[in-house]
């Protein structure tokens, strides 16, 4: 008994020293700046407590022209909700291509499996910059895409600075981040369950609706989340794609920090940070009761 608790506080010991680094890392770079955050947040420019650049998120107003008439708005909360739509937008198409995609991953030979998740990786060698650049040459009303339907008699399409290039950006830029996570949990997949599930009357459908998709939910909850969070949060994308006319929260932000305004550009990264806390918990615990069930 005294030898077995004794490996046993060893192998605690062992843990907690091979963790040690990634708890310094997490404090240092993840904890400490979210601290920063908070307190540039609740301050103003004397460094006193405040809570106005908070309100002033869900308070400030502009006025937008709507045809003939002028109407007021919440500025932020409008920024705020075109930001989550296109995030929501994009997430969605990300789950719905990458979904069968990490599938077919799953199931091909290994080194089938290596050739693609290489060719899913090769983009992701490139610069972030040079990716939109290079989609921005793709998306424009005389670049490669409309030259091609121009070959073929089809009429131009104007994609370049709508909400659909922007779109079409995240989706290309973050799809990885979706195919990843669901084919780890699926390579995994203990295929005996698909099995004993066809020989008890299932379908193909009701194999994926009862086995599959429990078993690699949560690697699409870690999908939804490595793709949502980084969409919402984004402005190069919708500067560059969306030729600066979708004001993000992420613009939002980048703006007040250009203009110094650093209080209430935390203020802004503050409430986005604590609505992406509570989304993600809400499907997360979605997930563990699905799963449960």
């Amino acid at each position: 008994m005294k030898t077995s608790l004794s490996v046993k506080g060893q192998r605690s010991l062992i843990q907690r020293i091979a963790l040690a680094p990634y708890s310094v890392w997490a404090v240092l770079f993840i904890l400490v700046p979210l601290v920063f955050v908070a307190y540039y947040a609740f301050t103003d420019q004397n460094y006193a407590f405040t809570t106005d650049n908070i309100t002033r998120f869900f308070t400030a107003t502009s006025q937008v022209a709507d045809g003939d008439t002028v109407r007021e708005v919440h500025t932020y909360l409008l920024i705020f909700g075109r930001s989550l739509k296109l995030a929501v937008i994009s997430t969605l198409i990300c789950l719905l291509l990458g979904y069968p995609f990490a599938y077919l991953i799953a199931k091909a030979s290994p080194r089938t499996q290596s050739l693609l998740i290489t060719v899913i990786m090769i983009p992701m060698w490139m610069n972030f910059l040079i990716r939109t650049y290079a989609w921005m040459t793709i998306l424009q009303d005389t670049g490669i895409l409309n030259s091609f339907l121009r070959f073929f008699g089809i009429k131009p399409l104007h994609i370049i600075g709508t909400e659909g290039a922007v779109v079409i950006g995240m989706v290309y830029d973050y799809l990885p981040y979706m195919i990843l996570p669901i084919y780890s949990v699926m390579a995994k997949m203990d295929e005996r369950l698909i099995e004993a599930a066809y020989d008890l009357g299932c379908d193909g459908a009701g194999v994926l609706r009862r086995v599959i998709w429990p078993l690699s939910l949560p690697g699409v909850i870690s999908g939804i989340e490595m793709v949502l969070i980084p969409s919402i949060s984004t402005f190069y994308i919708s500067q560059k794609l969306g030729n600066g006319k979708f004001y993000l929260i992420g613009d939002a932000i980048e703006s007040q920090y250009t203009a110094n305004n650093l209080h209430f550009a935390a203020a802004i990264a503050f409430v986005l940070m604590i609505v992406l806390l509570i989304g993600m918990a809400i499907l997360q615990r979605g997930a563990n009761r699905r799963a449960a069930a």
